[in-house]
């Protein structure tokens, strides 16, 4: 329901469907009677399926029931799963310490729920050899291990070819583990 809801003298019908304010259904009543037990009980009539026929009105607090959907759809928006996605770009011919570099900015990427997009560009002469690309991306998805796996196969889309990357693990999961970690080393040393 929205703030756009009709409610009591704004409802334009002759007669509707009225459920009580215990949600018992009252029947098909006229709306100036449906009005009056609305402002006997102390409370509003709102129109809360106006495509029915005739349509369904409700005595109820509009306020309070204003204030419960507001609620509802922000419980709904923090349930959802939340994730970005890194991109990690490439050249075809990486040296090794960038390449390393790269692998772990991926990791820490997936481990922390991240999807990660690998991109290998290519320029000039690179673009007649696109089996290099290939090569390298099946060298990251083989490092990823169980950090994350291929979601799907490599793409070409003009001088880029990429491959995106799901992480395997839950985050929390993973935060967990890592910081777990440290008090166990710490542990030791003591």
């Amino acid at each position: 329901m929205d703030r756009t809801a009709r409610i009591n003298e704004s409802i334009r019908v002759r007669e509707v469907r009225l459920i009580d304010g215990d949600g018992s259904q009252v029947g098909v009543v006229p709306i100036e009677q449906a009005l009056r037990m609305a402002k006997e009980q102390g409370f509003d009539l709102v129109e809360v399926a106006p495509e029915a026929r005739p349509p369904v009105c409700r005595i109820m607090d509009f306020g309070k029931f204003l204030y419960q959907q507001k609620k509802k759809t922000h419980d709904s928006r923090k349930k959802q799963k939340q994730f970005q996605v890194k991109e990690v770009k490439f050249r075809p011919n990486i040296d090794d310490h960038d390449y390393d570099f790269k692998m772990r900015n991926a990791r820490r990427f997936l481990d922390e729920g991240d999807k990660v997009k690998a991109t290998v560009q290519f320029r000039g002469r690179e673009m007649s050899k696109p089996e290099l690309g290939l090569k390298l991306l099946k060298k990251f998805t083989a490092d990823l291990g169980e950090h994350g796996a291929a979601e799907g196969t490599p793409e070409m889309a003009g001088n880029r070819m990429h491959l995106i990357f799901g992480p395997t693990k839950k985050p929390a999961a993973a935060k967990r583990t890592a910081s777990a970690a440290p008090s166990a080393a710490s542990a030791e040393n003591e």
